[in-house]
């Protein structure tokens, strides 16, 4: 056993980690651990852009960014959380600049910004443009940004070591369980502050825009720990995948003039949503494309997508701002966008929920809003819930980035005035790691691993997925149920301890299954249709039994618990844009 301190571990290398690391750095020494080299994190699989009223492009306001936010999360977002966000959007944005991140620029040389679904003017009146981008990479340059910030600051970097459990003592976490993946030993790493940044969980789903790494272990590691998740109903599927394989074309490609087309030829979202068209939430757009796809008006011979249309757009055009949506298209499929629509259909992308947070990433364990001392959490992992039922396009990043720095700034407050020397370290989470390793090796008979995650993703993908129903609900819990059972009697084959990728997807899998079964089993008690979760039971939406988040325990025995608790509505009692009425778009 070897046991390693620094003042900070975070625990994921994507831009919420990056941005609490590099406002650290120099106030305190600061460790990053991320079971991939960070510059592999998904973060920089994000293309069209970070949203904030700069005002660049026409007039447009924090305010405005607020109601297009809270009414796009379909009212269940924290609305004190969303104006902290949006207030602070374009100081972040700035920020990023003066750090060196390249952004697109009008001729002027501002920094350019276009139009995202859901993003509107005066309260609604029309589409705006509000999002900041660089061409569609614009993950991709803010995460080396940050990460050649966190590497001249002198942030101590761990790659490639798969965190496996939090170390907790008194009440209060102080380190966590690690493995080197290239030598198999363990690592007990001690600190005095822990923050989760460890992305999200797409990889539940059989068809998602999500990389291989997106298993959700930070989830399974708190569920394993007595700590909630909330909102886990709530799961995107983001309107354009690349048929079929899922990868993701980037709502920019609408943005700049892109539609969608059934079979026919027809614009189809001009009759979902008159007035923003394609640029409707990620929810509407999705529902609208599986609609037309039930009423035959599908493309190809299967009639199981449509078309995105980019050929009103020149080839200059597309491989000026859109560069990586012509090189999927051109590599994966053999067209060329200018001259021939792109088939999509709806992917599985983004999940609105996660472990509970305040506004300074502080981890929350109950209803009541009561503290973990010593945990911090931030970016997709997260739930500060500023996304509610539904993410908008383009605030993904800005949460990334807003509350990773929000989060730093509190551990360094934390360190400074709470917590001056390290809590004693408990040594009983390694022992419990290395007794469910030792049982998977020594294990002579059993499933594989690939076995039992493709029955869970055909669940998840039939079952749990943009349209459901109580019967398909309950039926996936039940499975989810015996899946976990399975999960657990896993057998692995590889018995090295040299770069054993087999043991960490069983552990992995283990993850999966039980937040799996936090969002099929929040699913099923939440008996509406709300932003993403779309019940084809209970087609309304029903404020006075379901504005309320979703809380999901998992007790040792493996007994699942729900709770529920209020939604903050304080810009709600003040104006009366901010109050729950009807989504029109």
């Amino acid at each position: 056993m070897q046991v390693v301190y620094h003042d900070v571990i975070i625990v994921g290398a994507g831009l919420a980690g990056l941005r609490a690391a590099v406002e650290l750095s120099g106030k305190h020494d600061v460790a990053v651990l991320s079971k991939l080299h960070p510059l592999r994190s998904h973060s920089g699989a994000a293309q069209g852009g970070i949203s904030a009223a700069l005002g660049n492009a026409e007039k447009d306001s924090s305010e405005w960014h607020a109601y297009d936010t809270i009414k796009g999360s379909d009212y269940l977002a924290d609305q004190y959380a969303v104006e902290v966000m949006c207030n602070d959007a374009p100081r972040a944005i700035i920020e990023l600049e003066h750090l060196g991140v390249p952004f697109s620029r009008f001729e002027d040389g501002h920094i350019a910004q276009r139009p995202f679904g859901g993003h509107t003017k005066n309260f609604g009146e029309a589409p705006v443009r509000r999002t900041c981008y660089a061409a569609d990479r614009t993950g991709h340059v803010c995460l080396h940004t940050l990460y050649e910030q966190a590497v001249k600051d002198k942030v101590f970097f761990y790659d490639e070591y798969q965190v496996l459990d939090l170390c907790m003592a008194d009440g209060a976490v102080n380190g966590v369980v690690a493995i080197e993946l290239k030598t198999g030993r363990f690592l007990l790493f001690h600190a005095r502050a822990v923050m989760f940044a460890t992305g999200g969980y797409g990889k539940a789903w059989k068809t998602t825009s999500n990389a291989f790494a997106n298993t959700g272990d930070g989830l399974g590691i708190v569920l394993n720990n007595g700590i909630p998740l909330q909102d886990m109903e709530f799961v995107q599927f983001h309107p354009t995948g690349l048929y079929p394989l899922g990868i993701l074309i980037t709502e920019a490609a609408r943005g700049e003039g892109g539609v969608l087309r059934n079979a026919d030829g027809e614009r189809f979202m001009e009759r979902y949503a008159p007035t923003i068209k394609d640029l409707a939430p990620r929810d509407i757009v999705s529902r609208s494309i599986y609609d037309e796809l039930k009423e035959g008006r599908g493309a190809g011979p299967m009639k199981d997508h449509v078309l995105l249309d980019l050929t009103a757009l020149s080839r200059e055009a597309i491989a000026e701002k859109l560069p990586e949506i012509e090189s999927f298209s051109r590599i994966y499929l053999g067209i060329d966008p200018s001259v021939t629509p792109i088939p999509v259909s709806p992917t599985c992308h983004y999940a609105m929920g996660g472990i509970p947070t305040d506004v300074n990433g502080r981890v929350l364990i109950d209803a009541q809003g009561k503290e973990l001392p010593g945990f911090w959490a931030a970016g997709e992992v997260a739930c500060v819930s500023v996304h509610g039922a539904n993410r908008l396009g383009s605030n993904s990043l800005l949460d990334l980035i807003v509350f990773g720095r929000r989060a730093g700034k509190d551990i360094n407050r934390f360190l400074d005035r709470v917590l001056l020397k390290p809590r004693p370290l408990d040594t009983g989470a390694l022992e419990k790691v290395s007794r469910k390793i030792e049982g998977l090796l020594g294990r002579k008979e059993g499933e594989t691993v690939a076995a039992v995650r493709t029955d869970l993703q055909k669940v998840m993908m039939d079952k749990v997925s943009v349209f459901r129903n109580e019967h398909g609900l309950a039926a996936a819990v039940e499975e989810l149920a015996v899946l976990q059972g399975r999960a657990a009697g896993i057998r692995v084959k590889d018995q090295s301890k040299v770069f054993n990728t087999e043991i960490l997807e069983a552990l992995e899998l283990q993850h999966m299954v039980n937040y799996s079964k936090a969002v099929a089993l929040c699913a099923l008690k939440r008996q509406e249709s709300r932003g993403a979760h779309s019940r084809d039971d209970y087609p309304l939406r029903d404020d006075e039994n379901h504005l309320k988040h979703s809380l999901f325990f998992l007790k040792e025995n493996g007994e699942a618990v729900y709770e529920q608790k209020p939604v903050d509505l304080s810009l709600a009692s003040t104006r009366p844009e901010f109050v729950p009425k009807e989504r029109k778009y």
